[in-house]
């Protein structure tokens, strides 16, 4: 049986570290993406979606399973293995007849070189974390590169491995293998529908885009980051939380380029940030990224419109989480919420069925994709599925401007060698309000989203409206617990 409307293929393109600022046709009239830009019009973007966690494998978590970190437990990256009582999403379409595939990360586990599978349902598994080949691993990245691209890994990067520099040329970056793999994917012959996986590395650090992309963008023209003298003091009250980044950077300093250092194993290069780094050539640098992936993108859509699919695929972009991008001083993650950090782009579209061109200014949680997947494919939802679904506003029967009261993300000892403190901070954002705990520290952040939007002003020190904000936040924070098993008689 091949993919029909009611029961129809998925396409699942999920970025690294992207922010919810960076599609043309959405608001931001410095990066150009006109592929992301026509599946906006196709279809329904949510300007206001939020992950659960501002760090790699707690938010695919909750993607993957439609649950929060406090009732799946996986809050950290590096994690031994993953919950075996926790079920994947496509494990479900999987036993539901569906043809999966994933391409590229999958983060659920430590996965340096390798990362041990769970049941997850993937009958083509085309695994590579990050691109960078600090030692022989033998992924599919890897294999494409020395077999078809008849290229040696280790000489293709040996002179790259700078925190922002150019990368390696657009013929054999890993944004590219993606979308090649994609293609081929898509246009296989098969029996019935299709879920695929598309998990690129970029554009998350280092700053590496290939160079034909980045030659595109002027660091010059670029705005600064967000950024206030009063920036450069208030760090000091969250020195002890875990941050990748301590002590902020004015962004309106510009530095010379840095050379590749001497020690360049990935991981390094990618989480700890060198002194005087030059905030606008990074944002040109991750500008450029997204360019690269735009144009990826196009291509496996493209092969969807050739081979006759687009009609009966809903096609699925968003990130898992953010990333700070110089503002308030501060590049890469952590245990912090500022929207940049929090807030990440989403798009659904499936022709003749979701809306088209509208743009919604709804609350949305990454939790709610599991439970909008499974209704739109006709498949029951599992009770323990936390999430919402979006079915509703994408077919035109809700408000596209409602769907949550608040959203809610956590980060607890979530990187290995923070230099905190083990941090555990939760986030809850109305819409309008937004608090953050930093659990077993003295000191938050209130933000009133209607006069402050930068978040520069922490009302933190406002009693009473601390008590008030907090109350709410302890309520939005205790409903993300799973009561457990279903119960099935009265004691």
């Amino acid at each position: 049986m091949t993919a029909t409307p009611d029961r129809p293929n998925i396409l699942w393109f999920c970025t690294d570290q992207q922010r919810w600022d960076t599609i043309g046709a959405l608001g931001n009239p410095h990066i150009r993406t006109p592929v992301l830009d026509a599946l906006s019009a196709s279809g329904t973007a949510f300007s206001r979606t939020y992950t659960q966690s501002p760090i790699c494998t707690p938010a695919r978590a909750s993607m993957m399973t439609g649950r929060y970190p406090a009732s799946h437990h996986v809050y950290r990256n590096g994690n031994a293995y993953w919950p075996a009582h926790e079920t994947l999403v496509t494990r479900l379409f999987a036993d539901a007849g569906y043809d999966c595939g994933l391409i590229g990360k999958f983060h659920l586990s430590a996965a340096k070189y390798h990362e041990a599978r769970p049941q997850d349902g993937y009958r083509v598994f085309l695994w590579n974390h990050h691109p960078t080949p600090d030692a022989a691993r033998g992924d599919a990245y890897e294999h494409w590169l020395r077999h078809e691209k008849k290229i040696d890994p280790q000489a293709l990067y040996r002179d790259k491995g700078a925190f922002c520099g150019p990368g390696v040329p657009a013929e054999y970056h890993q944004t590219t293998w993606c979308a090649e793999m994609a293609v081929r994917f898509v246009t296989d012959r098969r029996d019935g529908p299709f879920l695929l996986s598309i998990n690129p590395f970029d554009p998350h650090a280092p700053f590496d885009a290939a160079p034909e992309y980045l030659a595109e963008v002027d660091p010059a023209a670029l705005p600064l980051p967000l950024w206030r003298d009063s920036d450069a003091e208030r760090w000091r009250d969250f020195e002890r939380i875990d941050q990748q980044q301590k002590q902020p950077q004015d962004p309106r300093i510009r530095h010379p380029a840095q050379a590749p250092p001497a020690e360049r194993d990935h991981d390094t290069v990618a989480s700890h940030v060198p002194e005087g780094y030059d905030a606008l050539a990074v944002k040109a640098n991750y500008y450029a990224m997204i360019q690269h992936l735009d144009a990826a993108f196009g291509r496996i859509m493209q092969a969807l419109r050739d081979s006759g699919q687009i009609g009966n695929t809903i096609v699925l972009y968003h990130s898992d989480h953010g990333e700070m991008l110089g503002d308030h001083g501060l590049v890469l993650k952590g245990c912090r919420f500022f929207e940049g950090l929090v807030r990440v782009p989403m798009i659904w579209s499936l022709p003749d069925r979701f809306h088209s061109g509208v743009v919604s200014e709804a609350l949305v949680e990454l939790v709610d994709i599991a439970p909008t997947l499974l209704e739109a494919a006709g498949l029951a939802v599992p009770e323990p599925m936390q999430g919402r679904s979006l079915l509703p506003i994408l077919e035109g029967r809700a408000d596209p401007h409602r769907h949550r009261p608040h959203v809610v993300a956590e980060f607890k000892d979530a990187i290995a060698g923070g230099g905190g403190d083990r941090s555990h901070g939760s986030m809850v954002f109305d819409g309008r309000w937004k608090s953050v705990v930093y659990h077993g520290h003295p000191v938050g952040e209130i933000f009133d989203h209607a006069a402050d939007p930068g978040e520069f002003d922490n009302l933190w020190g406002d009693v009473a409206l601390r008590a008030e904000r907090l109350k709410a936040h302890v309520d939005a924070l205790a409903a993300t617990v799973s009561a457990g098993p279903p119960r099935v008689a009265a004691y």
